[in-house]
Parts: structure tokens; sequence; C-alpha cells
């Protein structure tokens, strides 16, 4: 079996019966801190990529990049280590 099959899909089987509160916890409680989580708003990302229109996905790409070529985004982009 492929690992990364393998972790997506325990990474979906522990949120996917959360409420919409129950996501946004997750989410908030992942942001910012310790980086084994980053690998779940990696899947979770990838959900909503998925099912995102062509707007949506510009509407991100353009919210990224703004935030990695401004001043303030500059020193997010390269967070200190936990």
């Amino acid at each position: 079996m492929n690992p990364i099959i393998d972790l997506r899909q325990a990474i979906v089987n522990r949120v996917q019966d959360n409420s919409k509160e129950q996501l946004a916890e997750v989410i908030e409680g992942s942001v910012d801190h310790d980086e084994k989580a980053l690998p779940g708003l990696g899947v979770l990302f990838e959900m909503i990529w998925k099912q995102s229109s062509q707007t949506e996905q510009t509407h991100l790409v353009d919210t990224l990049y703004q935030h990695l070529n401004t001043d303030a985004g500059a020193g997010a982009a390269n967070p200190s280590p936990s």
C-alpha cells in the first residue's frame, strides 16, 4: 500500500463526521502551531482545490501570491521553526 494514500485516508476519516464548527476548530488549531499538522492541512486544502471552480482556484492563488509578495507576508512565508 502507498503510505501517502493511507495518510490521506486517515486524515479524511478523522474529520469526515465533524460539524462545520469542528472543521473550523481543526483548521484554526493547526494554523501557526506544530508542523505535524501541516500534512493534514495539505489534505484538506487538496479537497478544497479539487472542488473549486477555476475562478475560486485563481482567487486562492492570487491570495497566496499577494501574501508571499508583500512585506507583511515575507516573514510569514518563512516561519521560524517550532
